[in-house]
């Protein structure tokens, strides 16, 4: 077996359940890099959003966690509220694994779009949402979205709209 083989078979990828939204919270406050919001929202994610969100799992810990969700007004667009993947296992592909299997999933079969704001100073979610849209064969359109007078409080970047689509096949 090959290493990159290996690697792919050291993780599991499941729904988040409400138990896991203790985790969660941990995971996004430990990147240092995500807005950590309130605890209870992350258990409310894992539990009301989990048909459209994702945990990875490795050795049984949560390494990696996508919030998504259907959007109200499009149907057809999968919104990616935020994506964390554990320090260790960041630059290995997890994050484009954990969009891909979300976008596999039943939940998602009517979707051709995903969205996604990223702040400008965000790189690594920005090559995230490059390679995904040149991984599927489809656009990438980044237009403004919220700018930093939107935000309550100083010191908020502005956060860019990532709309990749249509999305014409799935991919494993």
């Amino acid at each position: 077996m090959t290493k990159s083989t290996e690697s792919k078979k050291e993780f599991h990828f499941r729904k988040p359940d409400k138990s896991d939204g203790a985790s969660v919270w941990e995971l996004i406050k430990h990147t240092g890099v995500l807005d950590l919001n309130s605890s209870y929202s992350y258990l409310m994610w894992c539990e009301i959003f989990s048909e459209t969100s994702i945990v990875a799992e490795k050795d049984e810990e949560i390494i990696g966690f996508i919030s998504g969700f259907i959007h109200p007004d499009n149907p057809d667009t999968l919104f990616i509220w935020q994506v964390a993947v554990n320090e260790s296992e960041r630059g290995k592909g997890l994050g484009t694994r954990m969009l891909f299997q979300l976008l596999n999933r039943t939940a998602c079969k009517d979707v051709h779009y995903v969205e996604a704001t990223v702040s400008p100073s965000n790189t690594p979610s920005q090559l995230l949402f490059k390679g995904l849209s040149k991984k599927l064969d489809t656009e990438c359109e980044i237009d403004d979205y919220f700018s930093s007078d939107d935000f309550p409080s100083e010191g908020h970047e502005d956060e860019l709209l990532f709309k990749i689509g249509p999305i014409k096949k799935k991919i494993k």
